[in-house]
């Protein structure tokens, strides 16, 4: 029997009310490695299966989201859904619910009109007009996620735990937090996008030491030299324990890649050796570790 060329592609359709999470929804599958696209029109749903499951693609994940703002074609979505089961893809519908009162607050809160909500016409309006639209949709739904008492952070962790065990993703850990470890040098700039700056320019400094100035902190010399001294010693015990601490709990709250920034005079000695040292650390702890010396070079 000759195998489904497309079995090994995993389709995820995000639908369901406005204002019950899509974006949220949408952002945690990107974090869980689908290739996401918004509100695709549904005639070109089976065009983009397509796409994703060829050799050329090289897609193993895609998630789309289907809502009422397709207007009068949101009919040809169930046309198109049944295009691809009659082309060999397997496809899940994740339905994000709230109760009417939970989205007539977050509208409020927005100021915006629903998008089926006439000139005029009270939110709740809309929302009932749409209930009663993609209840279809609401039927073939492998999961359904009420959002109504949902934090953004509680609403990530939900699809983690619902969709991990279906999707065959595995338990929480097959997304850990990434973590880039960047030395820089003070005297160009502290990089924009650091979550966590740290000071080493109180260690001694192998710009002094004429054998080791020409060098860097990859070199065994330099990083010897830096890291055997007492003061280094303490320092790093102290940093270490404090990323053993941290890190879980911003993996909890669904934080995805942390960026930690070391600094040191001209970004060449100390803060090189010490990232260095932070990386292999954290790589030894599982999780994923990119180091980077940003002046280095300088």
């Amino acid at each position: 029997m000759e195998a489904n060329p497309y079995a090994a592609l995993e389709i995820v359709v995000v639908t369901g009310l406005s204002g019950a999470g899509r974006t949220t929804a949408m952002h945690c599958l990107e974090d869980m490695g689908f290739f996401c696209v918004d509100n695709l029109p549904a005639k070109l749903i089976p065009l983009f299966a397509n796409l994703c499951g060829s050799t050329e693609g090289h897609i193993s994940r895609a998630a789309l989201t289907i809502d009422v703002r397709e207007g009068h074609f949101f009919e040809d979505v169930f046309t198109a859904l049944d295009e691809l089961v009659a082309s060999g893809f397997d496809y899940r519908v994740l339905f994000l619910d709230a109760s009417d009162g939970s989205l007539i607050r977050r509208y409020s809160a927005t100021r915006r009109t629903h998008p089926l909500a006439g000139e005029g016409e009270a939110v709740a309006e809309g929302i009932s007009r749409e209930r009663e639209m993609i209840s279809r949709l609401r039927e073939r739904a492998t999961w359904i996620v009420d959002t109504s008492n949902l934090t953004e952070h509680e609403l990530k962790a939900r699809l983690k735990e619902k969709m991990g065990e279906k999707l065959g993703l595995g338990e929480e850990s097959k997304w850990p937090l990434a973590v880039h470890v960047t030395s820089f040098g003070f005297k160009y700039g502290v990089p924009m996008d650091s979550d966590m700056v740290l000071d080493v320019r109180f260690l001694p400094n192998p710009n002094y030491v004429k054998e080791l100035k020409p060098l860097t902190g990859m070199h065994e010399e330099v990083s010897r030299f830096v890291l055997e001294r007492e003061e280094t010693k303490e320092f790093l015990n102290k940093i270490l324990d404090l990323l053993c601490y941290l890190l879980p709990q911003y993996t909890k709250e669904g934080k995805v890649y942390l960026t930690i920034s070391l600094g040191c005079t001209g970004g060449r000695h100390r803060s090189v050796a010490l990232a260095e040292q932070i990386g292999s650390f954290l790589r030894e702890k599982q999780y994923v570790a990119h180091v980077r010396h940003r002046d280095v070079t300088k």
